[in-house]
């Protein structure tokens, strides 16, 4: 069963030598529009249980966070949270291609679309210290202003997510299960990354409640 946070940040399931060892990749869930499933939140639900089909071992969970769309008044509140999984054998690639099945499964089409309304968004952060493809597209994402990033996405995986540090419905609850990683490319951790962004950062988020049962 996943930790609890409280667990989590004593046994530090994402510390760096425990990722190394289990090959963890840090994950984030999100969605604002009824599916099949439910409501948001029962579609990150189902996200979760359904990750263990697809080889990645649940390891830890966060609350879930109630978070304004972004864009500002693009769309209904969403429900966030973050996970972190063992991914065995798996290269980055295949636990993303998992990713997008789960999404397939519960609804989600992908059209193209940037940031618009979800019925499911399964992103993967990180994988330990794996930058891919290589640091210099890392950084050239990472840095790529604001309007061009409503603009163009990324036609590979970028690891880290290049967006992983803008974003507080990402970032808080990420600190709850895995306030260890350290981003290889900025040299900062979870919580600084967090700090970094200010009050506005987590401007209209709340979580809601205990943590989530999957």
């Amino acid at each position: 069963m996943p930790q609890s946070p409280a667990e989590q940040t004593q046994a530090g399931p994402a510390n760096p030598p425990r990722m190394l060892r289990e090959n963890l990749a840090l994950l984030a869930l999100g969605a604002n529009l009824s599916c099949w499933a439910g409501p948001p939140e029962a579609a990150v639900r189902v996200a979760l249980g359904r990750l263990g089909a697809e080889g990645l071992g649940l390891r830890a969970v966060s609350r879930f966070w109630r978070t304004p769309a972004h864009p500002a008044g693009s769309g209904p509140d969403y429900v966030n949270a973050a996970a972190v999984v063992a991914a065995g054998a798996m290269a980055p690639e295949a636990v993303l291609a998992a990713l997008h099945r789960v999404e397939a499964d519960l609804g989600r089409v992908r059209d193209g679309t940037r940031w618009g309304a979800r019925v499911i968004d399964l992103d993967l952060l990180a994988m330990g210290a794996e930058v891919r493809p290589d640091a210099a597209t890392q950084d050239r994402w990472r840095a790529l202003p604001a309007a061009a990033q409503a603009q163009v996405a990324p036609d590979r995986l970028i690891l880290p997510h290049p967006r992983l540090q803008d974003r507080g419905f990402v970032l808080a609850p990420l600190a709850e299960i895995a306030p260890g990683w350290v981003h290889p490319r900025l040299g900062q951790g979870v919580a600084a990354m967090l700090a970094a962004l200010g009050p506005e950062g987590l401007a209209g988020m709340a979580p809601e409640g205990g943590r989530a049962q999957v």
